[in-house]
This record gives structure tokens, sequence and C-alpha cells, in this order.
């Protein structure tokens, strides 16, 4: 069956292209000049959601440079009274936001960290919106461009949902689908894992997959389902056009019903003795052979 290439990729705007202005790396001036947007406290004030923390240099910088709401910056304090180049560059476009930064002891950001990752920076950011579908087509149409789908059947992991939508930011998907029960949302360890790529997918949650996927359909696009039983390997499958690709949960693949809704299902051939791939690892695999046929305008 002939598809029908209508649209092909959605960027979203990036409100971080302004470089930030330089800030100093001497924390002993900084006290001694008060900056409003910068106190010096013991200990963070009040406690709040670990959904709505951003922890991670790249994970804050990246959601700063976004534009995102963020209510306030835990720093630690640097050993030697400087800060590197990454931490200044964060205080920099946390006062042009007018962000208030609180400088702490480590140790303080260790006790808050849910990540256990922090890096020396934690942020508090108004809860992050899941974008509607219909508004992401609709944008893609606006640009007569064909969309690009991830769709993610219960996948639970919070690392492979991170890392997926690090992949799906870098071949330029338009959004990630997750369902709104039996999986991982996004919170502070989902944007730490995808390196701030977060901030720039659009993740969209939706009640029921395989009626999603059913009204996908009825709007032209093609559903990839990848499975291990697929009779198509993922470099011969027809990945252009309007298209939307199944990646399964962790150990179980897709469920019965969204198996049963796609077009065609694509397998990853594989030598070896280990025969199963990490979820995001095969998202980046079948995603990149999308992109590249997108790319070279394969039908």
């Amino acid at each position: 069956m002939e598809k029908d290439p209508r649209r092909n990729r959605y960027i979203k705007a990036d409100a971080g292209n302004r470089r930030p202005e330089s800030a100093s790396s001497d924390v002993s001036a900084l006290r001694a000049s008060p900056d409003p947007n910068r106190a010096q406290v013991s200990e963070p004030r009040g406690a709040f959601d670990p959904a709505d923390r951003i922890e991670g240099r790249n994970p804050v910088l990246e959601a700063l440079r976004a534009g995102r709401t963020i209510n306030k910056i835990w720093l630690a304090r640097p050993e030697n009274g400087r800060l590197d180049p990454t931490a200044q560059r964060i205080l920099a476009l946390a006062r042009e936001s007018n962000v208030p930064v609180m400088e702490v002891p480590r140790v303080t950001l260790d006790q808050m960290s849910v990540t256990h990752a922090h890096q020396g920076v934690i942020a508090q950011a108004a809860s992050h919106d899941y974008a509607e579908l219909d508004e992401v087509l609709a944008d893609a149409a606006e640009r007569g461009e064909a969309p690009f789908l991830v769709i993610l059947d219960e996948l639970k992991d919070a690392y492979n949902l991170g890392s997926v939508l690090r992949i799906s930011d870098a071949a330029g998907v338009h959004a990630v689908i997750i369902p709104r029960h039996r999986s991982i949302g996004l919170d502070a360890v989902v944007a730490k894992a995808s390196a701030g790529a977060v901030e720039y997918v659009p993740v969209c949650r939706v009640t029921n997959l395989s009626q999603t996927i059913a009204d996908l359909k009825k709007n032209g696009f093609w559903i990839a389902g990848t499975d291990a039983e697929g009779t198509m390997t993922y470099d011969k499958a027809p990945l252009t056009g309007a298209l939307a690709v199944v990646i399964g949960s962790e150990g179980e693949g897709m469920s019965r019903l969204v198996r049963e809704s796609c077009d065609f299902l694509i397998s990853i051939p594989m030598k070896g003795h280990v025969n199963s791939l990490n979820a995001a690892v095969a998202a980046g695999i079948v995603v990149f052979e999308a992109a590249k046929q997108r790319r070279n305008g394969k039908e």
C-alpha cells in the first residue's frame, strides 16, 4: 500500500538561543555585593514534589534555555569559592529570568536529591505539561511536514523513558506518546536521564493506546511495531510518511491489543547469546533508521 508523505519534522521553538551575560566566578565578590537572586541559606525552605525537581547541570541549563518556568535553584557552595563555567552559565541565565538562586552546602543537595546525581544543582520547576496530540499534529501540518511519533507501550523504567526522549530529540521525532496508566510519567529521574531533551520533545499522555492508534490510522498514519517475531527487518521496512513506531515495555514487549493494532511488525536481527535489547536501545536503532529514510526521501 502506498503511503502518503504529507509532513516531516516539527521543531519546537527553543527560547534559549540567546547568549547569557557572563557571571562572576568569584563567590566572595558576589557575597560582598548581595544579589537578590542569590541568597545564602543553610538549607532549602519547604518541601516540594520530587516530580517538579530538575537535577543535574545539563537538565537545569536546558530548562532555563527553553524558557521553562523555574521557581528556585539550589546551587552547591563551591569548596574553593569559585563557580565553574557551567555553574556560571546557570547563574547568568537565572539572573536573566529573575530566578532566585540559593547557595547551600552540597550535603543539603544530597538530602534533597531523587536521582542521587545532582551534580551540585537542583531546580524547582513548574510541573511539566503534557502536550496535546492534536496540537502536535496541527503544528506539523502547518509546516507541511510528515509527523513522526514514538509510542511507548507501558514503559516503566524512568531511565528508558529519558533515553527515548534524548533519542527522539536527536532524530527529529515530533512527540512521544505514553499511556496514562501502567507507565512511568515525567519526573526528575526522567528529566535527568534525558539530559535536557524533556524540554524539547512533546510528551502526550493518552488514556487508551489502542484507541489512539486507531485514530492515528484513520488520519493516514502507518503504525510500525517492534517485535522479535516481526516478519520484516527494521532496515527493510518503509519508515517514511506519517509514521508511529511502537516500542514495547521492558521484558514483556507490546501488549496483545497494541500488537494487533500495528500495520506491520519489524524486528532487529541479532547475533550472540542475549536475544533481547533494552527498550531505549531498540528505539534508537529503529528511530534512527526511520530518520535516515526520511532524510534521504526513501519511499
